[in-house]
């Protein structure tokens, strides 16, 4: 039985580490790619070096694992050894997909609508993107979309194979600990200020706002990377008909629930309530079906953003 157990970690391991290497591979080409091309910066050390990068031209990745690595040595001073090994690692992948990249790819955009290497399309006006791409005419939203896309896809399996972002989050959790406004105050304000830097920088209020928006996207996309498609409802049923509702729970929906009792306020008689975490189909059914079995059940449905336990996502060992 040991045996087994120490076979599935083994293999469990071995899909994390795949889960990083694809996630850092993917961050290198949404960076490249897609963001640094169009001139934005959506936080991290990453958004900042490609700033950097535009002003005074050196490699993106040399940039950031400038600030990365002592970001590292002062968070583990300062904090604590948090950082894993995974961490370390994703720091070293993405450098190294990023140097790669950059190196063979340079900066041209992919997404665009018109020519890369300064063939104008005639009664089009171009813009000029002071990279070795040229005159080409940009498509700001869909590359933005696309990237963040992408980053978000990336972070996500990054942060599925155990590791975290590390980066300018560590400025975040350092300011934390010494003014204990919340950390993820902190993150939006740090990742605010970066990306307020294209504007500063450039001039062109349009690039905070398409970074701002890649922001967006790329944390709904973590979300679904990491929790993945399925929906969770949380119910609290107060109910007169509790072995019904508890019926129809365990035999119709196949699941279990808590049955918590208490007082209510207004008569002051002691009253069942039901608490049952379902999908969003089996809500429906015991929404649509508690008419029948208890017309004055009181009801409230919350979301569920994250369920673990038995029947669920397993609790993590650490």
């Amino acid at each position: 039985m040991t045996e087994i157990k120490s076979q599935k970690d083994w293999k469990n391991e071995v899909w994390a580490y795949v889960l990083l290497i694809v996630g850092s591979a993917l961050f290198a080409i949404g960076d490249v790619m897609f963001v640094n091309p169009y001139l934005m910066a959506p936080g991290g050390t990453y958004g900042l070096s490609n700033v950097f990068n535009t002003l005074w031209p050196w490699k993106i990745s040399l940039y950031a694992i400038c600030m990365d690595v002592p970001l590292l040595i002062v968070g583990t001073l300062i904090l604590g050894p948090k950082f894993g090994v995974k961490t370390i690692v994703s720091t070293v992948l993405i450098f190294g997909f990023t140097f790669v990249l950059e190196s063979l790819w340079g900066y041209n955009p992919v997404i665009h609508d018109g020519a890369i290497a300064g063939a104008p399309i005639e009664g089009i006006s171009m813009v000029q993107i002071p990279h070795d791409g040229g005159w080409f005419v940009p498509d700001y939203f869909l590359n933005t979309v696309v990237a963040g896309l992408i980053y978000g896809v990336a972070i996500g399996l990054i942060f599925r194979s155990g590791a975290t972002s590390g980066g300018s989050d560590i400025i975040s959790m350092i300011l934390h600990k010494y003014t204990k406004i919340s950390l993820g105050t902190l993150v939006m304000i740090v990742d605010g200020i970066i990306t307020l830097s294209t504007l500063v920088a450039f001039g062109d209020i349009r690039l905070p706002i398409y970074s701002i928006i890649i922001i967006y996207i790329e944390g709904k996309v973590i979300d679904l990377v990491v929790d993945g498609l399925k929906s969770y409802k949380t119910m609290f049923i107060v109910t007169d008909e509790l072995e019904a509702v508890r019926d129809y729970v365990i035999n119709d929906l196949k699941r279990g629930g808590t049955c918590i009792t208490g007082t209510g306020l207004y008569q002051g008689n002691e009253r069942k309530m039901v608490y049952v975490t379902l999908d969003r189909a089996d809500m429906v059914k015991l929404k649509s079906n508690l008419h029948r079995i208890d017309p004055k059940a009181f009801v409230n449905i919350m979301d569920s953003s994250e369920i673990l336990g038995m029947g669920f996502k397993a609790l993590p060992k650490e």
